[in-house]
C-alpha cells in the first residue's frame, strides 16, 4: 500500500517533470513559513516567480484535486508566498500563484495547470 507522503511525492515529481518540460527554472520545493503554510514548488518562467500548489489524486472516489482547494488553504498560501517574496526582495508584481493538479488514470496522468490563481 502507498502512503498519502508517498503519493504527495509522486504528484510533486509529475509537476517538476512537466514544470521542467515547459522552460521553468526550478528554485525551491516544500517552502514552509511556520504555521502558516508550504508551498510545493517555486519556480522563475523568465522573469517571474511562480509559487505552484500540486494538487494529486490517484482515484476521485472522495473529491477531485480542484476541491481540495479551499478559501482556508488559499489563505495560508498567500501568507506564505508574501513572506517568501519579502524575506527574498521580490517585487509583488513579478509573482503568480499557480495550481498544478493531477488525476491518475489507467495508463498515464491527466495534468491541469491553472495560471496566476488569486489568492
Amino acid at each position: 500500500m502507498v502512503s498519502n507522503t508517498q503519493i504527495w511525492n509522486i504528484g510533486e515529481l509529475i509537476a517538476i517533470k512537466y514544470l521542467q518540460k515547459h522552460d521553468y527554472l526550478m528554485l525551491e520545493t516544500n517552502f514552509k513559513f511556520w504555521r502558516f503554510g508550504e508551498i510545493d514548488i517555486i519556480a522563475k518562467k523568465g522573469n517571474i516567480t511562480v509559487f505552484i500548489e500540486v494538487k494529486y489524486r490517484n482515484n476521485i472516489s472522495y473529491w477531485i484535486p480542484e476541491e481540495s482547494l479551499t478559501k482556508y488553504k488559499l489563505s495560508k498560501c498567500k501568507k506564505t508566498v508574501e513572506y517568501y517574496c519579502k524575506k527574498n526582495r521580490i517585487d509583488f508584481e513579478y509573482i503568480r500563484f499557480d495550481v498544478i493538479t493531477i488525476l491518475k488514470q489507467e495508463k498515464s496522468h491527466k495534468i491541469t495547470h491553472y495560471r496566476n490563481i488569486e489568492v
